[in-house]
């Protein structure tokens, strides 16, 4: 009989209460705002690292916990998506770090699929950024909970009002306050908690966490003009014209992706971070239910399910070891249990089940709802794919999309062939490109929204598989999946375009338009056809 998983367990049960203790989000921003800087100070906050490195523009001096990867290292940048997980308060933390760079906002958009809410870093002299404003879009569509740290204070940047107008403006999202600055840059003197009453003095200090707090009853109390001098009246008409413009603050608000809490502070200092994380586990969402092609999938539910939102190929080169990063939605999963893999039909048991610490790993026993596990892989897996107990449903929601840089791979060296092709296969596999063939001649067609992903492919294939190879630069527009029910009408289209079909790596047939308008002119000529511009796993 199959498994539906509908029934719930009883509160208070172990599910229950080991899902309520779960958060689990992502940190997005543009590129350079502070995100894998503030990423580093969460964890030693959590106790998860002893001491923290400052990452400064393109070199690392000690390499930040979450950039492992040898090319990130080089470069200073997050090409890739690290899970760390840690305790504290009494909370579970599944924390995911995002690439910034706007070459890997498909990971990046994957990701976001697996959180249930989002801390959004701002650079406050930069304000709102492109790339910021993509990633909004995303949490927009999911009405995704976000609080907002905006960051580098102790630099001179934009008026804090102005940039809080900017976000509302350019984000699509009301926001909300939560610190305020007392100033800015070199006289910089920490932040005053609107709720608490709490001023936080600013010492710049980039490895130790601690800081001088004073609790002061109001912002009418005598001692303010002695804590911050010059700075005390501007504070008070500042709070009031926050009261006077913003509404209370209202956690309900935030949950439902209405209002965005900000934060104020300097990530590199672990100034302000702290404030922001001890909020974030009283407000940030328990894990929620997740919609499948069937039905809405509750955490709290007795079957374990869960889905594949990335793989990494060689987390650790010595081994080839390839991963599968699956978010637990709802039950209890368990190491050495058989799973259904929902599209292959296939049971499967895991006898070595991880969690991270960016690239380290442990074996764990169990995991529950909000959890993110690493899965050993044989090639298995692909992202967006189901595990269950037995129940027949897919999780949605998880598209690739449309390519608009291509270019052919070339092997530069005939007797690494089949290091190669393992290497490219391998590598599309994580989802940072796609890989397409093109018949007669078995042609091998890349294809990427960025310039950047060429580089980091060439160098893993290098570094990693002993493969030597060039891209040579291909004109398409953009790569457009092509199904129909008529049969005769596309092979027809198939074979009228033949020099621009290509196959991908599951078989299905791809279109490499030249143009806009040639795009156009193919969909206005054959009707009958149905045009892709992403292709969801299902």
């Amino acid at each position: 009989m199959e498994n539906t998983g509908a029934t719930t367990k009883l509160k208070g049960s172990p599910l229950e209460k080991e899902t309520s203790r779960r958060r689990t989000f992502g940190i997005i921003s543009h590129p350079d705002a502070g995100k894998t800087t503030l990423t580093e100070k969460l964890l030693l906050f959590g106790g998860a690292i002893q001491t923290a490195g400052a990452v400064k523009s393109n070199k690392i001096k000690q390499g930040a916990t979450s950039d492992f990867m040898e090319i990130e290292r080089q470069r200073g940048i997050s090409v890739a998506t690290s899970v760390m997980g840690f305790e504290y308060e009494g909370v579970k933390i599944n924390l995911l770090d995002t690439p910034g760079h706007q070459d890997f906002a498909e990971d990046t958009y994957r990701t976001l699929s697996a959180v249930d809410s989002v801390i959004l870093v701002i650079d406050c002299a930069k304000g709102v950024e492109a790339q910021t404003e993509k990633l909004m879009q995303v949490c927009r569509m999911r009405n995704t909970p976000v609080i907002i740290f905006i960051n580098k204070m102790d630099r001179d940047g934009q008026n804090p009002f102005d940039i809080l107008d900017e976000i509302e403006e350019k984000l699509s999202i009301r926001v909300r306050p939560v610190t305020w600055p007392i100033s800015m840059g070199k006289s910089f003197q920490g932040v005053y908690h609107l709720l608490n009453n709490h001023i936080y003095f600013f010492k710049p200090n980039k490895q130790k966490l601690e800081e001088e707090v004073t609790e002061i009853h109001s912002l009418d109390d005598n001692r303010l003009d002695d804590l911050i001098g010059e700075h005390a009246d501007i504070l008070r008409e500042e709070a009031e014209l926050i009261e006077g413009v913003y509404d209370p603050f209202d956690a309900n608000t935030y949950l439902s992706g209405e209002v965005a809490p900000v934060f104020f502070g300097s990530a590199l200092n672990n100034f302000g971070v702290k404030e922001l994380l001890d909020t974030f586990i009283k407000i940030a969402p328990r894990p929620v239910a997740r919609q499948t092609d069937i039905r809405e999938v509750k955490p709290e539910e007795n079957a374990f399910s869960g889905f594949v939102f990335k793989i990494h190929a060689n987390l650790d080169p010595r081994h080839r070891d390839r991963i599968a990063f699956l978010r637990v939605c709802s039950g209890k999963f368990e190491r050495n249990k058989n799973y259904l893999h929902v599209k292959q039909g296939k049971t499967f048991k895991f006898s070595n089940p991880t969690s991270f610490m960016a690239n380290d790993k442990s074996v764990i026993d169990e995991a529950w709802p909000g959890d993110i596990v690493g899965l050993y892989d044989t090639g298995n897996f692909r992202i967006g794919e189901t595990l269950t107990e037995g129940e027949r449903v897919i999780y949605k929601g998880i598209p690739t999309f449309s390519p608009e840089i291509f270019k052919e791979l070339v092997n530069t060296d005939p007797m690494k062939a089949k290091q190669l092709e393992k290497g490219i296969r391998q590598l599309t596999d994580e989802g940072v490109a796609q890989l397409f063939t093109q018949q007669p001649g078995n042609r091998r067609v890349i294809g990427t929204v960025g310039e950047l992903q060429f580089e980091v492919i060439q160098f893993r294939l290098l570094h990693e598989y002993s493969a030597s190879c060039r891209f040579d630069y291909l004109n398409f527009y953009k790569a457009v999946w092509v199904t129909s029910d008529n049969t005769r009408k596309l092979q027809e289209f198939i074979a009228q375009k033949y020099r621009n079909m290509v196959t991908d790596k599951y078989g299905n047939h791809v279109f490499l338009a030249e143009s806009e308008w040639l795009l156009k002119r193919s969909m206005e000529n054959f009707p009958e056809l149905k045009f892709h511009f992403s292709w969801e796993v299902i």
